[in-house]
């Protein structure tokens, strides 16, 4: 087993930067594995979750919004921020609800995602959800989404074609995917 001990950076200092409705950024000055020292900028994040949806005919509900940091209009599977306390498994439900208008008998975990490691400590929690039934919640305010259902084996091309370039949504994808190749 390796010893990855001899890897890690102690933190020496934290310095608020900006502090946010969602993230917070932080100027971190750090202990480097050689002793010497450096800094870092780390946006501390709640933490998501995001659902790969499929409905009885196998197709995948997706969601088209626009992206201003990608500055373009992505597709993705149905995602949101966790909010205070709150389980990844209940907020998968009510994203799922608020995002697409269908709520799941069956939600499972898959698994999940750092976004971005060297920057943020946003982790998203990957579920598969079935069974669905239509039960819309009301969407947020500042959200403007259309749903989408593809045909699940057509997204996996659209993963491999370009198409689809949200990280999450692929990382979903790929897992049920290989869930069901094995079933």
């Amino acid at each position: 087993m390796t010893d990855t001990k001899r890897l890690e950076e102690n933190t020496l200092d934290r310095q608020p930067i900006y502090h946010g409705r969602v993230v917070k950024l932080d100027l971190v000055t750090v202990t480097l594995p050689d002793g010497q020292s450096s800094q870092r900028e780390i946006i501390t994040h709640p933490g998501a979750v995001a659902i790969v949806a499929l409905d009885e005919a196998q197709n995948v509900l997706m969601v088209r919004q626009f992206r201003l940091a990608a500055g373009r209009v992505m597709l993705e599977i149905p995602a949101g921020t966790l909010e205070p306390n709150e389980a990844p498994l209940i907020c998968a439900e009510r994203e799922l609800q608020e995002e697409t208008g269908y709520k799941p008998r069956q939600l499972e975990p898959i698994g999940g995602i750092f976004v971005a490691p060297g920057y943020t400590t946003e982790y998203i929690h990957l579920f598969r959800a079935s069974d669905l039934v239509e039960s819309r919640l009301e969407m947020d305010s500042d959200e403007f989404i259309e749903v989408v259902k593809i045909p699940f084996q057509q997204a996996l091309d659209m993963v491999d074609n370009g198409e689809i370039q949200d990280a999450k949504s692929i990382a979903g994808l790929l897992r049920v995917a290989r869930q069901l190749a094995t079933q």
